[in-house]
């Protein structure tokens, strides 16, 4: 029996707690997940911390094939996820019809939350946005960078913030929360996730069980269900 550690991006945490107890049933391996931001997670492994497998954004892991930190074999994509915007239950949803809309819903919104720029893909996307827009100005006091993993959906749970902005897994079936809507395609970043073998790790064939077990199709009605869509 092996013990994996996963280092892993919020995007996946849902999935990967409703489908890891099967995964460890049928293996006899366990699972150890340390969740966080990008950021986070890049300085642990810049730190020397162990892992097994790394689940991060495909363009990070290239990264890392690229300077040998983790294998080419075994390594897969879990299914892309887009930015959405979410509400409280209850509450009226902007317009996201329009690139001009979503400016609009976000001038007139009381507070909007979404991750740190830097921290996250989607923080750093959403940060360019504003920049984009040019209303950081007139939003000044009325923004509020934290990642899902550390609250930010509880803020639009609780009516501190009016809109929030993250990927669609870390939101769609959040209690009190309604999920208003993708961003317009011409302002959407979808990321692509996925998974690798750590080079230092020493329970590859366990670490490439997880990674099969996780992209087995008899899964992508639960991938789907959790935000994901499948990659083409």
């Amino acid at each position: 029996m092996a013990v994996l550690r996963i280092f892993s991006g919020g995007a996946p945490k849902e999935i990967f707690l409703k489908l890891t107890p099967h995964f460890e049933r049928q293996s006899g391996h366990k699972v150890e997940f340390v969740f966080a931001v990008m950021s986070a997670l890049r300085d642990k492994l810049a730190a020397g911390e162990k892992a097994d497998v790394l689940v991060m954004p495909t363009n990070i892991l290239d990264d890392y094939q690229k300077s040998g930190a983790v294998r080419a074999e075994g390594r897969a994509v879990l299914g892309l996820v887009g930015v959405y915007a979410v509400v409280r239950a209850g509450s009226p949803k902007p317009d996201l019809s329009s690139v001009d809309k979503v400016k609009a819903s976000i001038l007139k919104s009381r507070a909007i939350v979404h991750a740190t720029p830097g921290a996250t893909p989607s923080g750093t996307h959403m940060g360019k946005l504003i920049e984009q827009f040019d209303i950081a100005d007139m939003m000044k006091g009325r923004i509020v960078h934290r990642p899902a993993l550390e609250g930010g959906v509880q803020l639009v749970a609780r009516g501190d913030a009016e809109i929030g902005f993250y990927p669609k897994s870390e939101v769609v079936n959040t209690e009190g929360l309604a999920v208003a809507g993708p961003l317009p395609a011409a302002i959407q970043l979808t990321t692509i996730y996925g998974a690798a073998v750590t080079t230092a790790s020493s329970h590859a064939d366990a670490s490439n069980a997880f990674i099969a077990f996780m992209t087995n199709p008899e899964h992508r009605d639960a991938w789907s269900h959790a935000g994901f869509d499948p990659a083409s």
